[in-house]
């Protein structure tokens, strides 16, 4: 593989996954780890991905607060966010996680929509106070520099002990056999708990997502309720996630 093509691959897994591991591209692409580390160290010059210890971040987590100028997908994500609305009504009590789709759905809530979000996401807290309506409660401990949330025991403590209506999942990748996977260890954690304490969980992904996986297992796919992609329901990719028992958006 030309270093061009190396290069594009791993900015598509960025966009994906928002993450990526040293270790995993060298195996994927099949090239040395020093090869890796010069691609990487170049992507990041030209600003292109941000480069932290045993691999590299997508350039949404350079802000805190994130612009909607080069969302990956970022139409594919607000048809997503259309049909989430629909399952929002007020007086819900809301878990979320972060991610660019979690953004766009805080972005769309009506003004007059009053509901409750729990988070511990910089970038979303900062979306909610732009809301006229929101009650947000922030989920408070370690903070994890690469995700933009917190993390650790109390924040698993604190989410266990919340009944919420729905919990809207940020999602780096997902198929039948798997379920739901991410690739960091500590953000994990929090999506479990969030999984546990909400009578409904909905993933929302653009539909490249489909059928990938990553290292660490959040959830079976039988503790998903919904599954939101920009496709037509009918669409043949989601038929699997039906047959699972998945209702599909």
């Amino acid at each position: 593989m030309l270093k061009k093509e190396r290069q594009a691959y791993i900015l598509h897994q960025l966009n994906l996954h928002n993450k990526v591991l040293s270790v995993d591209l060298c195996s994927e692409i099949a090239v040395s780890e020093d090869t890796i580390r010069r691609d990487l160290q170049e992507l990041s010059e030209a600003g292109q991905l941000i480069k932290v210890h045993g691999g590299a971040l997508s350039m949404a987590f350079n802000e805190v607060q994130f612009t909607p100028i080069n969302v990956y997908s970022q139409a594919h994500k607000k048809l997503i966010v259309s049909k989430a609305l629909q399952l929002i009504h007020s007086g819900m009590f809301i878990l979320t996680s972060g991610g660019t789709t979690i953004l766009e759905l805080i972005r769309a809530l009506p003004p007059q929509l009053k509901v409750t979000i729990m988070t511990g996401s910089i970038p979303v807290i900062n979306a909610c106070m732009a809301h006229p309506k929101l009650d947000v409660v922030v989920i408070g401990d370690k903070l994890s520099r690469d995700s933009k949330i917190t993390v650790g025991a109390e924040a698993i403590q604190k989410i266990s002990h919340v009944n919420a209506d729905l919990c809207f999942l940020g999602t780096n990748a997902i198929d039948i056999q798997h379920g739901l996977t991410d690739n960091d260890w500590e953000v994990v954690q929090i999506k479990k708990a969030m999984v546990n304490s909400a009578s409904k969980v909905i993933c929302m992904t653009i539909s490249e997502k489909l059928q990938t996986y990553q290292p660490i297992s959040v959830c079976k796919i039988e503790k998903i309720d919904y599954l939101i992609t920009e496709l037509d329901p009918s669409n043949e990719a989601l038929t699997p996630f039906k047959e699972a028992g998945v209702t599909v958006i």
